[in-house]
């Protein structure tokens, strides 16, 4: 199955800027995948899609809460069991790839513990009990806009691999 992706709206969200113009294929995704990741829907996309579908979720999800509500969120494995970083660098996101390898050896040393269901204050405490992954979470934040800006010219410069674009 291809996913579809407006001309029309690319070209618009072209002009609005980076996050628009990445938007344009998230929502496709999203809209294909009904918005569930599970054994029925993982198969509509193909390894590009799923890497860009999985920094928004990266991006969406360390922005708010960092690495923990990530992990906490379900996303942990989509992350960090799929060639998510070595993506990020072919995208040519070096340094976001990085920050991912470190935060992968973080979570496969304690994924029983960070995937745990936890009550808010267990959640919470979190945090501490996990304090490496601050240092990742702060250097992100400093580069993310460099980061998605990387991201949305490979997608351009590539579109092919990421929708089929309708004119």
């Amino acid at each position: 199955m291809s996913v579809q992706i407006s001309g029309k709206k690319l070209e618009k969200a072209s002009q609005e800027g980076m996050d628009a113009f990445l938007s344009v294929f998230i929502d496709a995704y999203l809209n294909v995948t009904v918005n569930k990741l599970d054994a029925t829907t993982m198969s509509l996309l193909n390894g590009w899609q799923h890497s860009l579908l999985a920094y928004h979720y990266f991006r969406e999800e360390v922005m708010q809460g960092g690495f923990i509500q990530l992990i906490q969120n379900g996303y942990g494995s989509y992350i960090f069991k799929n060639p998510f970083a070595k993506s990020l660098r072919i995208f040519g996101a070096e340094e976001l790839s990085k920050i991912v390898y470190k935060a992968k050896e973080i979570y496969d040393k304690h994924q029983t513990e960070l995937e745990r269901d936890t009550n808010e204050e267990d959640f919470t405490a979190m945090y501490e009990q996990f304090d490496d992954f601050d240092n990742l979470e702060e250097r992100f934040f400093e580069i993310e806009e460099e980061c998605t800006s990387i991201i949305a010219h490979y997608i351009d410069e590539h579109l092919d691999d990421f929708g089929e674009v309708l004119s």
